[in-house]
């Protein structure tokens, strides 16, 4: 029981770790190794996200084994996200050094903001830190599940706008779109089944 309740933490490092790995592998010289590393561990966290974002709303749409269990490790898939998350950021930091690059004020608000609330979230995902936040527990973990949500697919609009990357871009986007909606429809339909008759 206890290793298959840290799976989704060993499976976001293999992730993290391979991106990296083809990186190195395929990149041409070091700064292209590292711009590599940067996009391809971005691009193994997303769908860790989406799978803490959308669990709850899976689990409220279409109940069953799947997504239960999906629901009840959605934690353990939180925190594997902060890893793969802080790979990233490491390979970026690394590529960026490398170019002699610093990101704009925008970039380090947005991004930078994104990752203090996603170190927050990781260091609050245990019932001790519920407990002592008490009310601004959720409230933490819901402004920042979608405030990552945002910069993600802010980076793939910001993509399919400049018709870069054409063959992820439009996909992520979509599927980030397509989580939103699945939010949105639960939210409606909680709100319909407690409104006045």
């Amino acid at each position: 029981m206890a290793q298959s309740r840290w799976f989704p933490l060993v499976i976001a490092a293999f992730l993290a770790g391979f991106a990296v790995v083809l990186g190195l592998v395929w990149g041409t010289d070091q700064i292209d190794q590292w711009r590599l590393a940067s996009r391809y561990t971005a691009r193994v966290g997303f769908p860790v996200f989406i799978t803490v974002y959308a669990a709850s709303s899976l689990l409220a749409l279409w109940p069953g084994t799947i997504t239960r269990t999906i629901a009840r490790y959605r934690r353990q898939w939180g925190l594997g996200f902060a890893l793969t998350h802080g790979i990233h950021l490491i390979a970026l930091t690394g590529y960026n050094m490398l170019q002699g690059h610093t990101p704009d004020l925008t970039t380090l608000i947005g991004g930078g903001g994104a990752y203090a609330i996603l170190y927050a979230m990781a260091l609050t995902s245990n019932d001790r830190s519920m407990r002592a936040i008490g009310r601004y527990w959720k409230w933490l973990h819901r402004t920042g599940i979608h405030w990552l949500w945002f910069i993600f697919a802010f980076s793939y609009a910001g993509r399919v706008a400049k018709l870069e990357d054409p063959g992820i871009a439009p996909y992520f986007l979509a599927i980030a779109l397509a989580a939103l909606g699945l939010r949105v429809l639960v939210w409606t339909k909680r709100r319909q089944r407690h409104a006045p008759a």
